[in-house]
């Protein structure tokens, strides 16, 4: 049986998107677009949960692979249809230029060493593959993922954390990453790629809309308006779409 309860794997790995709503479905829809026929070739989904994004993009995909640190997770998905592995994004077991399409969702700030990782993404794409990227913004004035004091994790949405010097917000979190624009070009800089497209956004807020509708669905078309305007740099997650322009050579 899949575990559910937040607390047990929330704080190392965070939550995967058990059901699909709005928020997924958007977001697929981003995905789609910003690969375009990419999504007809081969797929992979590194970090890849239950499978809801791997499952969705399968039914393009000439193939498709998922990959994620829990075995029970890769299992999930695996009940989906799509090949699934169980291992980490620092060292993915396929070959240099395998890809045409890499999708990375909320995974980079999970991961031991998030540069590895991107090395990892960069080697396994082909020149002219795409990777999209889904990382939680740290001008977002919640940190989503809970909290540790005096030893004990406290699961929630948290105020301010993200907004303290580094060495606080990451003793407050030191179980999540979080990102500016500028942490995130660090990561790719010496890469053969170009940033195809770069922006900031809201989230769907589906639990708020189940609680109370009328509302959920005022603030949600509200902040996702704000994502056309200077103010999508409080959005929750930055939205990169990262191309590989040539072989594996650093220039």
């Amino acid at each position: 049986m899949t575990d559910h309860n937040p607390s047990s794997k929330a704080a190392l790995r965070g939550e995967p998107s058990y059901v699909w709503r709005a928020g997924q479905e958007r977001r697929l829809a981003l995905i789609r677009q910003a690969a375009g026929e990419r999504t007809s070739g081969q797929v992979l989904v590194d970090g890849c949960g239950v499978g809801s994004y791997l499952a969705k993009l399968a039914e393009q995909a000439s193939m498709s692979v998922g990959l994620d640190i829990e075995f029970e997770r890769a299992l999930e998905a695996h009940k989906k249809g799509p090949i699934t592995l169980a291992g980490v994004g620092e060292h993915l077991p396929f070959p240099d230029n395998s890809f045409d399409l890499v999708l990375s969702h909320e995974v980079l700030e999970h991961v031991q060493d998030d540069q590895l990782t991107i090395n990892e993404i960069v080697r396994v794409l082909k020149p002219g593959g795409r990777l999209i990227l889904f990382v939680p913004n740290r001008g977002y004035p919640f940190e989503t993922h809970g909290f540790y004091w005096h030893g004990q994790y406290h699961f929630g949405n948290i105020f301010f954390i993200n907004y303290l010097p580094r060495v606080w917000r990451d003793k407050l979190a030191p179980h999540v990453n979080v990102y500016t624009r500028k942490d995130l070009e660090r990561l790719f800089s010496g890469h053969p790629v170009r940033f195809e497209y770069r922006t900031v956004i809201f989230g769907a807020y589906d639990n708020i809309i189940a609680r109370a509708p009328a509302l959920g669905k005022a603030l949600r078309g509200f902040l996702q308006w704000l994502e056309k305007t200077p103010l999508r740099g409080l959005g929750l997650s930055h939205f990169w779409v990262v191309e590989k322009i040539q072989a594996d050579r650093k220039s």
